[in-house]
């Protein structure tokens, strides 16, 4: 498998664009963009995300114990290419940027985050060029409104249109998207 190939392919699946952020002194603060975060078990509420071993943030994860992930909403597209390293701002100064708390474990939390979670590192597993991070939620924060940025086709995006909520019970619903298929 041409490991280009991989990446384009993988360019084609849409992501929910997150901060992972580390750093309970200012100045010695962190994080990065993702696409790679998941939950993991509601029992406990856990979280799963993937980091890459040459991104500032994972030693710094490793050696805090704790770390924050915040969901951006489409306001905060410039935000997610700061934190990407395309607009050449590094560690703390990227902080800079956007309104920041402190969660409960001492991480940044972006303020208007369209939902933030406060996690403590419980497990770490090395998976080639990346660090899979296990963490317990320990609190999160939500805003009820709000579209969610996605990364998609090497591009951030809004989420301009959401349907109506269609449910696995609703048989009138399945027929009526499955009749505009034929």
């Amino acid at each position: 498998m041409d490991a280009q190939d991989f990446k384009q392919a993988m360019r084609h699946c849409a992501g929910a664009v997150a901060l992972v952020t580390v750093g309970r002194e200012a100045g010695r603060r962190t994080g990065l963009t993702v696409t790679a975060v998941c939950s993991l078990s509601d029992d406990p509420p856990s979280l799963l995300v993937c980091v890459n071993r040459n991104a500032s943030a994972h030693p710094r994860i490793r050696e805090e114990g704790c770390f924050a992930v915040s969901f951006l909403a489409n306001e905060h597209m410039a935000l997610a290419l700061t934190f990407s390293g395309q607009k050449g701002v590094d560690g703390d100064a990227r902080f800079g940027f956007g309104r920041w708390t402190t969660a409960a474990t001492g991480a940044p939390v972006l303020e208007d985050a369209l939902v933030s979670f406060d996690c403590d590192l419980r497990e770490e597993f090395e998976a080639k060029t990346h660090s899979i991070f296990i963490g317990a939620v320990r609190d999160i924060s939500f805003r009820p409104e709000g579209r969610p940025l996605v990364y998609l086709r090497s591009a951030f995006h809004d989420v301009q249109a959401m349907r109506e909520p269609i449910t696995l019970g609703d048989l009138k619903a399945r027929k009526m998207i499955w009749s505009g298929f034929s």
